[in-house]
Order: structure tokens, then C-alpha cells, then sequence
């Protein structure tokens, strides 16, 4: 894999051949409810309240005795996922570490989920929801608190023709699929396009957490087609700060479902199911993977403007998704998806490039020869395809565990993850104007020669289908997107880490030069891109202007919202509506 950023392109060379200081909200640690209290949830639950344990906390209190087996096994992502204790991200650095919850709900249905939410209201007790932890800025985990878990609400159900919850009897039914909330979108694709031969806009990493994803506003790499998860939501059942089980479409609770669609993940309710839109299947999914370095600064310059004004004539559309990244050494990388070509018609495309590069090998070296390649649609999310072919997922090593269980290459050095900084800018399409292109390349340039900085094209939707943009222009994400080509993520992260794991403690230093080091990077976008908006997902978690960052004009209509739906503030979280 080129690299990850939660993206799809891994390991398609292989195809080719076929300190935790986060303070939300004062509530009880729950040590002053009493055992009857908590024997009577565990009854309302089924017997499903379990105490929850953290491995990591265990190996730290026994003198750090087997720590490098466990610190090898935390690189599954389906182990991190199925420990109520672990979350996929361990920390960032001077922000938050992951800590495991007092209990945990172990939810099976909205009834269960509905019993833990009043429990905690009425007792007073910190809540946190996890689904598939991938959350960075850790609000799916909090020390002293009632986890509700949607780890066994799996169920996925093709709706060949879903209609709305009090949808009026002329309107048309929708090609849909119902998922619950703990669901992953390795499996979700699995039977959606695997089985179902149709398309969910989902995540572009496998084991992130459906329900998260889409109440994020989440991204995927075909989004410039049919737009993003919160633009695709038709329907969610969700559970209220009151304890109520309701429906949100457009026809019932139409307030509270525009705030599901990109509001944030656990801010409005718990989300215990939701219906997405499906699509027809595209015929294939293809690659275009190069690496390029440039031998002199000058000719660094060049290249950065020449793709750029390559993007702008030939990638700037629909069909091209993911990540051109500019790295310090002068090094190019482009790792980007598309769909609807085949082999020939990507290589095609990319013929004007690859050979302008050929003609100036003087001042170019290609790391290998540039890859070009597409499968059939249906084979790019089948497990079995995927694990036949060299280098391009790695499976659960778990003994017994399912054959499905597949995650991209790429993805393993994100598992665990101790992050140092996270940056991200939507870049407006504007920039990609001819006499704008040089000031774009000058502030990348000046970037790269501090840290890498990447350009994530399937994250903004200018260029995107006028469908893609309707649906996604109707959610309470930053309508800033709309006209975004790319979403600028700048970003640092050191392997699993834990403290007081002896020879796995955090490294507190080399996090804080990181975090120097993309700050810096940072500084000749933001001065390109004065106040860019900013995916709330994968973003700044010291940001200070957040609410206009991620949200813009919706911001005052989300917290209207939340407190209506949630006006004692039961769904707290670093930088969601309404906290401080």
C-alpha cells in the first residue's frame, strides 16, 4: 500500500497479476450507584451488562509481563473491535488515552440500548457509545463510565424497495439496505456488492463502524458519484436522551434526521439502525499507483504544478477518487482509485503524464513502473478474490475466527495508533483555476519541505455528480465541501503505545515535534485557505473555531437541535454540538 488515511488503495500492485486528559462533562463515576441498581440493568438487559477490562490495563498492572505478544495482537483491527475495553486508536499525544469504560451494555437491540441510556440519566452516570471505535478523538471511550456497545447489532437486510416511515403513498419506493448500528463495511459491502451486485456509499476502510460513518458524514472513495453516508441516509432508528425509540426520515423527526446526517456520531441519540440508498454496482474498480522523485528543487516545482494541472483537466470528475500526496525529499505519490474503466482506459488517461515524466528522466526517477489496473466491481470487495491474491489484505489471525474477516494492507499501521496531530482543509475548487494553480503548488511545496501533506480527492465534492451534490448539499455537514475538490489532510501518528507498559510507554517528545512539524506544514494552506472548513472526522483535535470548521450556517440549527432532543447535555463528546 502507497498509504492509508482510512482509504481503499492497498496492496494493488498485487491485482496487477490478476496521558488522558479529557474532561467533557462532570457526571458520576457510577461508584455511588448501588449493586441493586446495576443488577436490575443487567435483568432489563437480558444478563448483558458486563464489567469491562482492559488488556492493556492488565498487562500495565502486571509489571508489563507479556506485553510484546499483547502489543502484536493489537494490530488485528477485528480483535481492537471486539474487546469492549479497546478502542482502534490508543491516544494522541497530549489530548486523550484510550480507557476502558466501569460497564458495558452489551446491546443486542434498541430495547437494550434504551435501558442503559435511562439508567445513565437517571443515576447520573457518564455514557459513551461504541460501534467500531475508530473514533480519533477518543469519544468512544471514556474512564468511569456505561458503555453502551453495538458490537452484535449486525444485522444487514437488502430493501429492494424501502419507503420511509410515513411516507405518503405516491412516493416512490427506494433500492435500499437496512444495517445496525455495530455493523462494519467490510461485511456491509460483502453482501450489498458481493452478493447484492449493488453499491452503499460506505467507508473506504473495512472496519469502520457503520453507524459513526454516517452520523460523521463519512467519505468514500467513490463519493464524487453518489456522495457521501450522511447523503445517502433514508432512515434511522435512534434512541433519545429519554429513553424513546424513534424514527427519523424526512416525514417523521425531520429535525432530528437532518442532525443524523452529519451531526456527529452519539451527539443526537444513539443510532441503532439505519436504511442507506443503494446504487447500481459500477462495472469495475481500477487503480493508478506511482511514485516519483524529483532530482532538484526546481524540478520539484515543475512536477507539483504539472499534476496539479493534470488533476484539474483530467482527474477533476466523477469517475477519480483518494490521495495524491507531496512528501518531503521532493517525493510525489499518487495512489487514487476510479470506476467504469478498465485497464486501457486508465492507462489511457494517465498516458499524458506518464509520459511527460518518460521525456524527462533527467530530472525524474519512477520508483517501478506505474501501475494501472481494474477489476470487476464484485471481486474489489470479496474476501475470497482479496485473500488470492498476494499483498493486498491481511486477515484475522484469531484461531476460529471468519474467513470474511479481511482488512486492507495499509490499514494494519493505523491499528492501535498513538496519533501526534491531525490537520485537515477543504481545499475550494477555485484553486484549481488556471492562474490560481501556482499559488496552489507554491503553498504544497512549501509544505512537503516540512511534512507530508496529502490531497484527498473523493473528499470534497465539487466535480461530483449534480446527484452526488444534491443528496450531500441536504445534510448538516459544512456545506464548504459542495465546492471543494479535496480535502488537505496533514497528519502524524507513532505505533501502539500505552502508559505504563514498560518499553511501550507513549513517546511524549517525539509526539510533540510531530505535532511542531504539522503545524508548520500547515501554515502556507491555512494562508491560502484562510477559515477552510474542515472534515469533523479526521481533524484538529485542539481546533478552536470546530463548530464553523465542521459544520458552518448549520451549526446554530444543530445545537437548536441538541437542545431539544438533549437538553441536560446525557450525549457529551470532545468538539460535538453543544459541548464546550
Amino acid at each position: 500500500m502507497l498509504f492509508g488515511r482510512r482509504g481503499v488503495i492497498t496492496g494493488m500492485a498485487g491485482l496487477a497479476g490478476t496521558v488522558y486528559a479529557r474532561t467533557v462533562v462532570a457526571r458520576s463515576s457510577g461508584a455511588s450507584v448501588g449493586d441493586a441498581s446495576w443488577r436490575q440493568l443487567k435483568a432489563q438487559v437480558g444478563g448483558r451488562l458486563v464489567r469491562v477490562r482492559s488488556p492493556l490495563a492488565a498487562c500495565a498492572e502486571a509489571h508489563s509481563a507479556g506485553a510484546a505478544e499483547l502489543f502484536k495482537r493489537i494490530q488485528n483491527p477485528y480483535l481492537l473491535g471486539d474487546e469492549a475495553g479497546l478502542t482502534q486508536t490508543l491516544g494522541w499525544t497530549d489530548a486523550w488515552t484510550s480507557q476502558p469504560s466501569t460497564y458495558a451494555v452489551v446491546a443486542e437491540n434498541a430495547a437494550d440500548v434504551a435501558a442503559a441510556v435511562t439508567f445513565a440519566r437517571r443515576h447520573d452516570v457518564r455514557l459513551v457509545v461504541k460501534g467500531g471505535g475508530h473514533s480519533y478523538f477518543g469519544n468512544s471511550n471514556a474512564a468511569h463510565s456505561l458503555l453502551v456497545w453495538t458490537r452484535r447489532m449486525q444485522a444487514i437486510n437488502i430493501e429492494p424497495a424501502f419507503r420511509p416511515d410515513a411516507a405518503p403513498d405516491t412516493s416512490e419506493s427506494i433500492p435500499a439496505v437496512s444495517i445496525g448500528a455495530g455493523a462494519i463495511w467490510g461485511r456491509v459491502y460483502d453482501t450489498v456488492a458481493v452478493t447484492g451486485d449493488r453499491y452503499v456509499q460506505g467507508g473506504g476502510c473495512l472496519t469502520v463502524g457503520v453507524a459513526g460513518f454516517v452520523s460523521g458524514g463519512g467519505f468514500g472513495s467513490l463519493s464524487k458519484e453518489f456522495g457521501t453516508g450522511a447523503g445517502n441516509l433514508i432512515e434511522a432508528e435512534v434512541v433519545t436522551a429519554d429513553g424513546r425509540v424513534r424514527i427519523a426520515n424526512r416525514y417523521r423527526e425531520p429535525d432530528l434526521f437532518f442532525a443524523l446526517r452529519g451531526g456527529g456520531g452519539g451527539t443526537f441519540g444513539i443510532i441503532t439502525r439505519l436504511t442507506l440508498r443503494t446504487d447500481p454496482l459500477p462495472t469495475t474498480i481500477g487503480a493508478a499507483q506511482l511514485r516519483v522523485t524529483a532530482r532538484s528543487d526546481a524540478a520539484w516545482r515543475t512536477l507539483v504544478a504539472r499534476i496539479i494541472a493534470f488533476y484539474a483537466t483530467s482527474l477533476f470528475n466523477p469517475a477519480w477518487g483518494e490521495q495524491i500526496r507531496f512528501s518531503p525529499g521532493r517525493k510525489l505519490s499518487v495512489a487514487m482509485t476510479c470506476h467504469g474503466l478498465d485497464s486501457l482506459a486508465i492507462k489511457t488517461v494517465w498516458q499524458p503524464f506518464t509520459d511527460w515524466l518518460a521525456a524527462r528522466s533527467g530530472d525524474y526517477a519512477l520508483e517501478g513502473a506505474p501501475l494501472m489496473v481494474a477489476v470487476p466491481a464484485r471481486q474489489f470487495w470479496d474476501p475470497a478474490f482479496l485473500r488470492s491474491v498476494p499483498g493486498v489484505v491481511l486477515s484475522d489471525d484469531r484461531y476460529g475466527t471468519s474467513s470474511a474477516n479481511v482488512f486492507w494492507t495499509g490499514n494494519q499501521s493505523e491499528a492501535a495508533q498513538v496519533l501526534h496531530a491531525y490537520q485537515s482543509a477543504w481545499l475550494p475548487s477555485a484553486l484549481l483555476a488556471f492562474d490560481r494553480q501556482a499559488s496552489l503548488a507554491d503553498a504544497l511545496v512549501a509544505a512537503a519541505n516540512v511534512w507530508s501533506v496529502t490531497l484527498h480527492a473523493n473528499k470534497g465534492m465539487a466535480g461530483g455528480t449534480p446527484e452526488a451534490r444534491a443528496r450531500v448539499g441536504e445534510t448538516a455537514t459544512n456545506s464548504a465541501l459542495l465546492d471543494a475538490f479535496a480535502l488537505l489532510i496533514c497528519a502524524a501518528e507513532g505505533p501502539p503505545a500505552w502508559p505504563g507498559i514498560r518499553g511501550h510507554e507513549p513517546d511524549i517528545a517525539s509526539g510533540r515535534l510531530d505535532a511542531a512539524h504539522v503545524r508548520r506544514a500547515m501554515e502556507p494552506i491555512r494562508n491560502l485557505v484562510p477559515g477552510a472548513g474542515s472534515y469533523m472526522s479526521e481533524s484538529d483535535y485542539f481546533g478552536t473555531d470546530w463548530q464553523h470548521a465542521y459544520w458552518g450556517k448549520h451549526y446554530d440549527r444543530l445545537l437548536s437541535i441538541k437542545r431539544r432532543y438533549d437538553p441536560d447535555k446525557l450525549f457529551v463528546g470532545h468538539h460535538t454540538v453543544g459541548s464546550s
